[in-house]
């Protein structure tokens, strides 16, 4: 990533000084050091990280930040404050799962859940699996590209698109033998999710994104810091759905997951992928809930993403080549646009899974097209 993103980045502030110190993207296996970020990172340890929005971190970075050309400036650090908010939730396969509410994406995840629960039952990795969620997912994006916004800013509440009603309608919708046109275009991110479990079972679904590959590129030379660049979700059309406004927060794709089985299992998942995270995670909850599978092998099982993928115009829809041929000819047959990837391509999500059972077993899952893993402690 780091020599293909040269070009665009190059110019960026600190971006080469920091990931290409001797002139040229470190080779594989080479030891990477940013000794800055590490001195800021104990310097938060010691002073706790409330000196990051109000203190002397905040006042160098605030200074750098205005050298580099940003309109951020320290008062917008020292009026910063994070908000602890309720999630979303909806009912799907004898659970209640929940996401992130706007700005996050998480009412289409839930939503493609909860359409997908109205469907004709159908059998797993089958043609009506994988269609009904291809289509849930359509009718999901619709309403989130609608009205999912800062929630200061939007009209509707959320949770009502997930009320049994709602979802009843919306699922009415959906053609089970025909694929509906699809033309809108999504977008790629860069994300790394991760979920964990204390032996007491109290439980975390986490995701961490700087947006693309190397989010802004901005590199601060005292503390190391690499900016994120997720105010890209912002438009400068008047009167758009994100548009730029003073305080306002971007629409983003961020949306860690969990789900409360009524047998007393607790799941933490998530994955990366941009607007391919709520269709992974589709993929491995119903795998997973639905249909019994392991979590491992619905991790691993072969899917799809509709829509671009990672800066590809291309909108349509794109499967891995281990799905088994008589199921993309029905695809094909349903009017669904196909392209066939890889076995195991990365564009299609990094996704993971923890499970804590009632009678206190664990188990993890991690993707294969990733460098991820499990781990007990």
């Amino acid at each position: 990533n780091c020599a293909a993103k040269r070009g665009e980045l190059e110019a960026s502030p600190g971006f080469v000084a920091t990931f290409m110190p001797d002139g040229a993207p470190p080779a594989i296996g080479a030891i990477f050091k940013n000794a800055r970020l590490g001195d800021t990172l104990q310097h938060l340890a010691k002073t706790g990280l409330d000196d990051f929005y109000r203190g002397d971190l905040a006042r160098s970075i605030a200074a750098e930040l205005e050298a580099t050309g940003s309109p951020l400036r320290l008062a917008d650090f020292e009026r910063h404050r994070a908000r602890a908010v309720f999630p979303l939730t909806v009912r799907a396969a004898s659970a209640s799962v929940y996401g992130m509410p706007p700005p996050t994406q998480g009412l289409a995840s839930l939503m493609i859940l909860g359409l997908y629960d109205r469907l004709p039952r159908a059998e797993a990795e089958s043609f009506a699996h994988i269609h009904g969620l291809i289509e849930a997912t359509k009718q999901a994006f619709m309403v989130r590209d609608a009205h999912v916004t800062d929630p200061d800013y939007m009209t509707v509440n959320a949770q009502d698109y997930l009320q049994p009603a709602m979802l009843d309608k919306f699922a009415a919708r959906i053609d089970m033998d025909s694929a509906m046109p699809w033309p809108n275009v999504l977008d790629p991110g860069d994300t790394v999710w991760l979920g964990a479990i204390d032996s007491q079972g109290r439980a975390v679904s986490f995701i961490q994104s700087i947006y693309w590959e190397f989010g802004s590129g901005i590199v601060l030379p005292s503390t190391g810091i690499l900016w994120q660049n997720r105010g890209t979700s912002f438009s400068l059309a008047a009167n758009s759905r994100n548009e730029l406004k003073p305080f306002r927060r971007p629409f983003h794709t961020i949306q860690p997951a969990m789900a409360l089985f009524d047998d007393g299992r607790v799941m933490p998942y998530g994955t990366m992928g941009g607007d391919g995270q709520p269709q992974t995670q589709a993929a491995l909850f119903t795998r997973y809930a639905f249909y019994g599978q392991d979590l491992q092998a619905a991790v691993t099982a072969p899917r799809w993403l509709l829509g671009r993928t990672w800066g590809a115009p291309a909108i349509n829809l794109r499967l891995e080549n281990r799905f088994p041929s008589n199921l993309l000819i029905q695809l094909k047959n349903a009017n669904h646009a196909i392209e066939i990837l890889g076995d195991f391509d990365e564009a299609l999500g990094h996704a993971g899974a923890v499970v804590r059972h009632n009678s206190g077993l664990m188990e993890g899952a991690s993707d294969p097209r990733s460098d991820g893993s499990v781990a007990a402690c």
